[in-house]
């Protein structure tokens, strides 16, 4: 195996891992880093889906207490009824218009300049969002009404234009529509599993022919380490909202959303040709 592929596929796995579940754009970093280490084409297509599942394998681990008591639950306790509907709730807004405009997002807006616009953005809404006065409804995933969740779940379809993030406008929609800071974070890493789930599932059928056996080495370490450094990035985030605002992670959008922009502004790197 190719060195140089292996350390591209190493990376992006870290990028991924990292990035997935912080409200900062996995999409949006993993655009702009393949595209300055030139890691695309095809094999790149596949490649994300099976980087994608790591991460959100990461998830299901870290919570899989949750998710077995609501297995168990499900057939008799409304409390597993009422959250598993919930999360039906939020994840169908995203299904419809996924699939409806899928094609077209990702032939005119997976680029550089569009993600480094929509981070801008998004950190500009974080700070506005955070300076507002939370009226808190729901303290936990729990308490949340079938409302809140679909709220939520139209909140999570802005995350379709590259560069907004999934995480982050779950969890800032959260918080602007009732809930805690904890119950926010946590119901976006619960509708991340399906909505990245069906994602994958989608994309692996339409790539089906992407996917080579001589690839495997490459999957698997993209798959391991953004396994890996999701669950970190799981962990740490759930400890850090415990005494933090999101501010810093709005500060961080914008910062590195104008370097792009000054990059490509100043001809200091060509975004223009630069792809998903």
């Amino acid at each position: 195996m190719d060195l140089w592929i292996a350390f591209q596929a190493l990376l992006l796995g870290v990028v991924e891992g990292i990035t997935e579940f912080l409200p900062i754009s996995s999409t949006g970093h993993q655009i702009i880093v393949a595209d300055l280490i030139g890691f695309g084409g095809e094999r790149a297509l596949a490649f994300n889906i099976i980087i994608q599942l790591g991460a959100i394998l990461a998830v299901v681990w870290e919570y899989r207490r949750k998710i077995f008591d609501v297995i168990v639950g499900l057939p008799r306790e409304k409390q597993a009824q009422k959250f598993t509907g919930n999360l039906l709730v939020a994840f169908f807004p995203a299904v419809v218009l996924g699939i409806t405009f899928a094609d077209l997002i990702h032939k005119y807006l997976f680029n550089p300049i569009t993600v480094a616009t929509a981070l801008v953005i998004g950190g500009v809404v974080m700070l506005w969002a955070e300076k507002r006065q939370h009226e808190v409804q729901a303290e936990t995933v729990d308490d949340m009404h079938w409302s809140h969740a679909l709220k939520v779940g139209f909140a999570q379809c802005l995350a379709l234009i590259p560069g907004t993030s999934r995480s982050g406008a779950t969890i800032i929609g959260g918080l602007l529509f009732g809930l805690s800071r904890k119950a926010a974070t946590e119901f976006s890493f619960f509708l991340a599993m399906p909505t990245m789930v069906g994602a994958a599932v989608y994309s692996g059928y339409k790539y089906r022919d992407l996917f080579q056996p001589g690839d495997l080495p490459i999957f698997a370490i993209g798959f391991i380490t953004s396994f890996i450094f999701a669950m970190l990035a799981v962990r740490a985030l759930l400890k850090f909202i415990g005494n933090h605002s999101y501010a810093a992670f709005a500060w961080y959008r914008i910062i590195f959303g104008i370097i792009i922009l000054a990059t490509w502004q100043f001809s200091l790197i060509d975004w223009s040709t630069a792809a998903g």
